[in-house]
């Protein structure tokens, strides 16, 4: 075998392997929905959440995409509360674990209990760990191992898949 034909089957079987990566029925660790409240109620088709959702929501929750960074005003905000799915109202994140990343996207370096469920994401053909919300499966984003103390970790979450609900004063 010849190294051109070696190198373009790897990079076949890399590609293939990313494409794999991206669907749904993969291995998506998920909290036991017995602790998640509602979460049979958010098992809706495609067509229910192209009506419950705007485009750009409905092209990352539910299509794994990425907002453009530096476009959500969730970035700047600095309030106390939660954040929560865009998708479903399931909280995700509180204000204490939010932190500026400078990455261009709301970034957290912790998530609330039984928040998310994650899977490998091979897009970039450098494997990401993925997020999504445990109670619907909205694609959020990211995680990375960058971020501050105490977890070390940094959610990378596209704002228009989150809601924010101020706490009560």
């Amino acid at each position: 075998m010849n190294r051109r034909l070696f190198l373009g089957a790897a990079a076949f079987a890399l590609f293939a392997g990313g494409a794999r990566g991206r669907e749904r029925t993969d291995a998506m660790t998920d909290p036991d929905p017995a602790l998640i409240p509602d979460y049979d109620k958010w098992r809706l088709s495609e067509r229910e959440w192209k009506e419950r959702l705007s485009p750009e929501a409905y092209a990352v929750l539910r299509r794994e995409g990425t907002e453009r960074p530096w476009t959500s005003p969730l970035n700047e905000e600095k309030r106390k509360g939660v954040y929560a799915c865009a998708g479903c109202g399931y909280d995700l994140f509180s204000s204490e674990h939010k932190f500026d990343s400078g990455t261009g996207w709301p970034s957290f370096f912790d998530v609330l209990p039984n928040a998310i469920g994650t899977k490998s994401d091979f897009r970039l053909i450098v494997p990401r760990t993925e997020y999504h919300c445990a109670r619907c499966g909205g694609h959020q984003g990211h995680v990375f191992n960058d971020g501050p103390a105490p977890t070390g970790l940094r959610y990378c979450n596209n704002g228009v898949a989150l809601a924010f609900r101020p706490a009560e004063s």
